[in-house]
């Protein structure tokens, strides 16, 4: 599949994500993310594959039911998507342990998006949780 088309479908998880609609996000996932997927994130969630990715989802939609997630830059090469985002939020729900703060959060991430059969396959990703947690007040800054 042309790179294109899968940065085209890459911005259809975005949009996805961005609805804040738990039901449109697990909706996506089915579609668009490989059963099998291949999570390297750092969040452990005693699930594997699109199950993890949603429950991803869920956990930060509970914490953060404005999160917003604005892609800064793409970059295409072959089955590979990487894409740096900035993510905004306000903490409203239960956190890490942390219970809601109505603080705001603005961090960065960088994930890496493997495709094949235009579905997502594999995904990396370094999120700024350090900064994030020192927003919330978890961490001293």
């Amino acid at each position: 599949m042309p790179a294109a088309s899968n940065a085209a479908v890459l911005d259809r998880f975005h949009s996805a994500v961005n609805s804040g609609d738990p039901e449109v996000i697990a909706k996506a996932v089915d579609e668009l993310v490989a059963p099998d997927l291949l999570f390297h994130a750092p969040v452990p969630m005693g699930v594997t594959g699109a199950e993890a990715l949603k429950r991803v989802w869920e956990v930060l939609l509970r914490a953060f039911p404005d999160l917003h997630v604005a892609v800064e830059e793409t970059i295409t090469e072959g089955d590979k998507v990487v894409c740096r985002n900035t993510v905004t939020g306000t903490h409203r729900g239960e956190y890490r342990g942390l219970p809601p703060t109505g603080k705001s959060v603005v961090y960065g991430e960088i994930f890496i998006f493997r495709f094949a059969g235009g579905r997502i396959t594999e995904l990396r990703g370094v999120v700024d949780v350090l900064t994030q947690l020192r927003q919330l007040g978890a961490l001293p800054s």
